[in-house]
């Protein structure tokens, strides 16, 4: 999908995302699948330590996220875990399982689940957690390698399913506003997040053409080319800065380049 060329002794991988993904072969889908299991439970764990951390009165209070409280992310968090589960049977099965009935269904379960005290929130994202793990366990290769829609209505290989959870895990765990922050995101899992959030972006009218130049924590740069209207904007960045900015959560300031302003990523 990229060409690797020598760069001052390092390595660059550029990624063009307006190229669709090719289907891994089955034994890669396989590997990548068990890499975001294993990244998925290891974020799970430093979830539930800030969930440790809250009392009822901090579950109640205001998250990064404009007009929801923490409640709010724990509750989302929970209903996410629920929603792949979905995406998982439909692999599985065959037999298409949307992501979530509705958009509104969506929001009026966050809405309700958010009030609840931070023992019913934590049970419920226990439970959830675990009906993710279990619908994960002994899924073959055909099913990893199944098409499932996202819920934005995207077409996604079934063994990118749990690299989305880590990537709600992680960015909800910064919007909780308990001292995450993407600067204590594992490095493997920035480069790989960033995979995932552009394409949310490719193609879109109100998206400007974007050649990001990122220098990930393990020594690597990787330049990514996102379509967009008008000539590219060249941005320049650490891997957690620029997934911060990417998912509309700051970093534009410690970019450097020319930094356009982002339509909403999701």
């Amino acid at each position: 999908m990229g060409d690797m060329v020598g760069n001052s002794g390092a390595q660059t991988h550029t990624t063009k995302v307006t190229v669709p993904q090719q289907r891994a072969e089955l034994s890669d889908a396989v590997r990548d699948a068990a890499a975001g299991l294993g990244a998925a439970e290891r974020a799970t764990a430093s979830l539930l330590e800030l969930v440790e951390s809250m009392d009822d009165a901090s579950a109640r209070a205001a998250s990064a996220l404009p007009g929801w409280t923490r409640g709010h992310v724990l509750s989302h968090l929970a209903r996410n875990a629920d929603g792949l589960v979905n995406l998982l049977t439909w692999a599985r099965t065959g037999v298409e399982h949307p992501m979530y009935t509705s958009r509104a269904d969506r929001d009026t379960a966050i809405e309700e689940g958010a009030p609840r005290s931070l023992w019913l929130l934590r049970e419920d994202l226990l439970a959830a957690c675990g009906r993710f793990g279990a619908a994960a366990t002994g899924l073959g290769e055909a099913a990893w390698q199944a098409e499932v829609l996202h819920g934005s209505g995207r077409a996604i290989p079934a063994h990118h399913v749990p690299w989305l959870r880590v990537q709600e895990l992680w960015v909800h765990m910064v919007d909780l506003d308990l001292g995450i922050d993407f600067a204590q995101f594992p490095a493997d899992v920035v480069e790989r997040l960033i995979h995932l959030v552009l394409p949310h972006y490719a193609g879109r009218t109100d998206m400007p053409a974007l050649r990001l130049e990122v220098q990930i924590a393990t020594g690597r740069q990787v330049v990514w080319e996102v379509a967009g209207s008008g000539e590219s904007h060249v941005v320049r960045g650490s891997g957690t800065t620029m997934l911060a900015w990417l998912t509309g959560r700051g970093g534009a300031g410690e970019l450097a380049g020319d930094v356009p302003e982002l339509p909403a990523w999701l």
